[in-house]
């Protein structure tokens, strides 16, 4: 008899919810297709009562020095490192990535806790003396409050870790509603924060669907929100966030392309596009979906793809697979129905994903790596985010034409340029209307100290995550203009003050 689903509750106030939940939902794990969790989801009450913790423990911690918050987050980046291990396994096991992923995946956030670390430096602020006549002038950034972070399924460590660190470094008080699908994993690294020190209430973790999420969009205490998700949920949030008086940063989809000229070193070329587009199963914002091929070298290029994508093994996470299963079996359907979308619609299947030996469970949620050759714009695998393991191949006359069909396209998340010559390189990286570029670099996501954000329908709103950034959207601005005056000087005087 198997056992029985573990019950998965909220974290408010530095413990676990111990109240009654009218509403749930499942938790799978999409290597077994096995239901492994219970999942408590938050009423709007219940979301209420997380903001109200927050917004009653935020004032103490924003008057915690520099030098507290610091050892805090040092004392949370080693708790971090000792257990990535262990919140690896986590994803894998709801989110169906591989191990070697999912620890990839922990250690980049990793790098923002680290990134975070340096708080005292990155909140200093500017200081001119004498700008007027015995008059100083400074500047000052100060924390918002309570703020939300709404994290996607696909890097359920990775994503909230972009943004928690920041704002608790910047005396902020966080409310997160992980992935309904995949929420384990942020509940151990909710849990690494209290042992690291941090006050109860500073964070909180509350499960849910729309319900949960619009009371965090409309909660007149929560001060600003972050997303990842679809470009249609992004856009929705940021409407309804920022009509209710909110800074939002809401990251979106993506239709990634790599542009590949004839002088590039193909097995490179081929290489970074098995890496960048079946990493994850393809569930990631930043991977490869289009490969836009210069006909000259095109044939030689599938050719050296399908090649390898024959050594690909599919299968559990847990086993040293290449690549795991889609997140869940809706999600695999509709993936499939996009490979039966582009046979339909003309392109040239050269290898199908939907059937094959998977090293899993019978009733896992598996779809192999798939190859399109000969795939045109009006094409639905192309219009569309698929978000799987589907590569489709563009193929073109020129980098001109290359170009100018990257930035056609309504996303402007990632892209990546294979080359040997600096010029068109460094032509690309000035033309091409994306956010994030790599050159001969195919998942081009920044190290933390920059920040990661994309264009066009990739973002709403302007300030991307992490890096300087991030401390800006986590923080306001404050300009303090100072005159300490001999008690002899004073009075009247109406006019706009001058400096003189």
């Amino acid at each position: 008899m198997s056992a029985s689903p573990d019950r998965i509750t909220h974290f408010i106030g530095g413990r676990p919810w111990d109240g009654a939940s009218t509403r749930t939902s499942e938790v799978f794990n999409p290597a077994t297709g096995v239901v492994t969790g219970r999942l408590d989801l938050a009423s709007a009450d219940l979301v209420g009562e997380a903001v109200a913790t927050a917004n009653a423990a935020w004032a103490g911690w924003a008057d915690a020095s520099l030098a507290k918050r610091a050892r805090v987050l040092f004392a949370f980046r080693e708790l971090l490192n000792q257990r990535k291990e262990e919140i690896a396994a986590l994803i894998t096991a709801e989110h169906g990535k591989v191990l070697s992923d999912a620890l990839g995946e922990v250690t980049r956030g990793l790098e923002v806790a680290e990134f975070a670390c340096g708080i005292p430096h990155l909140l200093k602020g500017g200081f001119t003396e004498n700008a007027s006549t015995s008059v100083d002038v400074y500047s000052i950034r100060q924390p918002l409050g309570v703020v939300a972070v709404i994290s996607p399924f696909n890097f359920p460590a990775m994503v909230p870790l972009w943004f928690i660190p920041i704002a608790i470094a910047c005396g902020n008080a966080v409310v997160l509603k992980p992935s309904e699908k995949d929420p384990s994993a942020a509940l151990a690294v909710a849990r690494l924060w209290t042992e690291a020190g941090l006050p109860d209430g500073i964070m909180n973790v509350v499960h849910g669907d729309k319900e949960t999420v619009d009371a965090l969009l409309t909660h007149p205490d929560v001060k600003a929100v972050s997303f990842v998700g679809s470009t249609p949920i992004a856009r929705y949030v940021y409407e309804t966030a920022t009509a209710h008086g909110k800074r939002v940063q809401a990251l979106g989809g993506a239709k990634n392309h790599m542009l590949v000229l004839p002088d590039a070193d193909l097995d490179l070329a081929a290489d970074a596009a098995i890496n960048a587009g079946f990493g994850s199963a393809g569930e990631r914002c930043m991977a490869i979906s289009a490969l836009v091929a210069i006909d000259s070298i095109a044939d030689e290029l599938v050719q050296k793809i399908t090649d390898r994508m024959h050594k690909l093994r599919t299968g559990d996470g847990t086993r040293g697979c290449d690549m795991g299963p889609l997140v869940t079996r809706q999600h695999r359907d509709r993936v499939a129905s996009y490979v039966a979308a582009g046979i339909s619609e003309g392109a040239t299947l050269v290898l199908d994903g939907r059937d094959g030996e998977f090293d899993g469970g019978p009733d896992g949620f598996w779809l192999g790596p798939t190859l399109f050759d000969n795939v045109t714009p009006d094409m639905s695998i192309y219009r569309d985010e698929i978000f799987g393991p589907v590569l489709s191949v563009l193929r073109v006359t020129s980098y001109a034409e290359g170009l100018a069909l990257i930035n056609a396209n309504p996303y402007g998340n990632g892209t990546a340029i294979f080359t040997n010559d600096g010029g068109a390189a460094r032509r690309f990286q000035r033309e091409v209307e994306v956010g994030m570029v790599g050159i001969n670099v195919p998942v081009p996501v920044p190290v933390a100290y920059y920040s990661f954000g994309g264009w066009k329908n990739s973002l709403f709103g302007d300030t991307h995550a992490h890096g300087i950034e991030g401390v800006h959207f986590f923080t306001r601005g404050k300009v303090v203009t100072s005159r300490w005056l001999d008690p002899s000087h004073g009075g009247l005087n109406l006019g706009f003050p001058q400096n003189v």
